[in-house]
C-alpha cells in the first residue's frame, strides 16, 4: 500500500516538473558564491576569507555568475552581461566608500572604516544591492533579487535592487528596513531600524490581477533622516530635501523640504 501510494506521488510530481522550462537547481548557490566573490574581490583585505587574489575572485564570480545569467537567457548575453558588471566593480566600489563614509561620520559608536566594512549589516545589504542594481539596470532576470535576497536573509534588510539610491547611503541598526522597487532616495540619506518605504496600495487590471511596472515607492530627497519605525508610503509621496521623518511616523503624503514630521497620522 505505502509502495503504491510512494509510485502514485512520484509519477505525479514527474509530470508537474516535465513542465518546468529552466533547471534552476544550483542556480542560487551559484549566484550566492558569485556575489561572495564580487565582495572579495572588492574588499580583499576585509572579506576574503580564503585570502584568493583579486583576479582568483574576479576569475570564480565571472564564471559562476555567467553560467547563471546563460542558464535565464543565452550564453551571448550572459557574457554580455558578465563583462559589464565586473567592468562597473570599481564604481561600484567607489559609491561603497561613500556609504562606508556615511556610516564612519553618522554612527559615534563607529570606530574606524574597517568596523563598518567587517560587522555592520547594512554595509553587507546595501553592497549586495548596488551590485543588485547594476544588473538590475540590465535587465537581467531574477539574478539581481537572488543576491538582495541573500542579503536580506543575512542582514533582515530587504532592498529591492530596482530602488535607485544616492551616494554616502547609511542604515543604521537596520533589522527590518524595506525599501520598495520603485523607490528613489537621494544623496546622504540616514535611515534607522524598522522603517518602511513602501507603496500604499496596488493598482488592479479588471482581471483582478495587480499591474506591475509603475511607480508605487515614494521618492525621498537628499539629506533625509528618518528615523525607526517610520513608515512612508505611495508613489506619489515626495519628501524634500533636508526633511526629518521622526520615529514611528506614518506618511502617505508629501513633506515640503526642510520640514521636521513627528507622530504625524
Amino acid at each position: 500500500m505505502i509502495q503504491e501510494i510512494l509510485k502514485s506521488a512520484e509519477l505525479e510530481l514527474q509530470n508537474l516538473s516535465s513542465q518546468d522550462k529552466v533547471d534552476y537547481n544550483g542556480l542560487k548557490e551559484n549566484v550566492e558564491l558569485a556575489f561572495r566573490n564580487i565582495q572579495a574581490a572588492m574588499f580583499p583585505s576585509h572579506v576574503n576569507p580564503e585570502n584568493k587574489s583579486i583576479a582568483e575572485s574576479l576569475k570564480i564570480a565571472s564564471e559562476k555568475l555567467s553560467e547563471a545569467i546563460a542558464r535565464l537567457t543565452n550564453v551571448d548575453d550572459a557574457e554580455n552581461f558578465t563583462v559589464k558588471l565586473i567592468s562597473r566593480l570599481p564604481e561600484i566600489r567607489r559609491v561603497l566608500w561613500t556609504d562606508i563614509i556615511a556610516a564612519y561620520q553618522g554612527d559615534p559608536a563607529a570606530r574606524n572604516p574597517d568596523e563598518i566594512i567587517l560587522a555592520y549589516p547594512a554595509f553587507t545589504a546595501i553592497s549586495a544591492y548596488r551590485v543588485a542594481h547594476e544588473l538590475f539596470m540590465m535587465n537581467v532576470p531574477l539574478i539581481p533579487r537572488i543576491i538582495t535576497e541573500y542579503a536580506h536573509r543575512l542582514t533582515g534588510i530587504d532592498i529591492h535592487p530596482g530602488a535607485m539610491i544616492g551616494e554616502y547611503f547609511f542604515i543604521d541598526h537596520g533589522t527590518g528596513v524595506v525599501i520598495g522597487e520603485t523607490s528613489t532616495i537621494g544623496h546622504r540619506v540616514k535611515i534607522y531600524q524598522n522603517v518602511t518605504i513602501g507603496a500604499k496600495s496596488f493598482d488592479v487590471a479588471p482581471d483582478g490581477s495587480l499591474v506591475k511596472g509603475i511607480k508605487r515607492h515614494p521618492d525621498i530627497g537628499n539629506d533625509v533622516v528618518i528615523y525607526a519605525g517610520a513608515t512612508i508610503l505611495g508613489g506619489q509621496t515626495v519628501i524634500g530635501d533636508h526633511c526629518v521623518i521622526g520615529g514611528n511616523v506614518w506618511l502617505t503624503h508629501s513633506v515640503k523640504s526642510g520640514r521636521v514630521v513627528l507622530n504625524e497620522r
